[in-house]
């Protein structure tokens, strides 16, 4: 099967960049839309992976510049780089919204050791809800007002800012970071039949449409956000530095290093 095909170069990849960089690869996962669960026939892969380099690589006086990203182009359908597991950690004690939204993915492709199960029991103490909020308005905001706003609409935008929109309910629901597939999301719509239906709708399209297909804008849909944006433009709660203690990440990134 062409899935099969796909996973096989996708860890073969992997596997050339731990040889090519001297490094290991702790944990790596689906990020996008095939992530989310509504990915187009030809939506790319989007792989994202945490790695960690032996442990002299750390103890050196220039380590603030050593690069700690691994960084390729992107030549067909797959769409691969990582980050440092230091770097992870530190993004991680500021709430960071794609690391915590990769150690939810549920497609894994490596986690190796205790690392990523680690990470996830820390996410209680170290993620900050006011962070999450701000983070999610901003881009509903920003992918609503970009794409949503024409005669015709890319579909898969309406995906970009509904997503965000409800990882807000979410939030300010469950006090806790959001689930990433969209099916568990939109529950937080249970008692709104009429948006429901319209998603329901919109996901169907999406899973037979193209990545860039246009489409008039759905009424409804368009109601709905501007609604959710003009209550969020009254969110004023700080997010502010959370005062976590990061004695949990170090020992993290010392068992890493063992």
């Amino acid at each position: 099967m062409i899935e099969d095909i796909i996973r096989e170069e996708i860890m073969k990849r992997i596997k050339d960049a731990e040889a090519e960089h001297g490094v290991r690869v702790l944990y790596a996962v689906e990020s996008g839309s095939r992530a989310w669960g509504f990915a187009s026939p030809n939506s790319d892969y989007d792989v994202r992976f945490i790695y960690a380099h032996p442990k002299d690589w750390y103890v050196s006086v220039d380590l603030e510049e050593k690069r700690d990203v691994i960084e390729y182009e992107i030549v067909d359908e797959i769409d691969i780089n990582g980050w440092d597991v230091r770097k992870a950690l530190r993004l991680f004690r500021k709430s960071n919204p794609a690391f915590v939204e990769w150690l939810q993915s549920p497609i894994i492709y490596i986690e190796r050791g205790s690392f990523a199960s680690k990470a996830r029991d820390l996410m209680a103490e170290t993620y900050s809800v006011e962070k999450g909020i701000y983070h999610y308005r901003s881009m509903a905001k920003t992918n609503y007002r970009g794409y949503l706003r024409e005669d015709t609409v890319p579909l898969k935008k309406y995906f970009y800012v509904l997503r965000p929109l409800l990882s807000i309910m979410w939030l300010e629901k469950y006090r806790e970071p959001a689930p990433i597939e969209f099916d568990k999301l939109r529950t937080i719509l249970s008692d709104n039949e009429c948006i429901t239906r319209q998603i329901e709708k919109l996901l169907e399209r999406k899973k037979r449409s193209l990545e860039k297909e246009l489409a008039p804008p759905v009424a409804e849909l368009n109601k709905f956000i501007e609604s959710e944006l003009v209550r969020l433009e009254k969110y004023n709660e700080h997010p502010g530095s959370r005062a976590n203690d990061i004695t949990r990440l170090n020992t993290l990134f010392h068992e890493v290093l063992i």
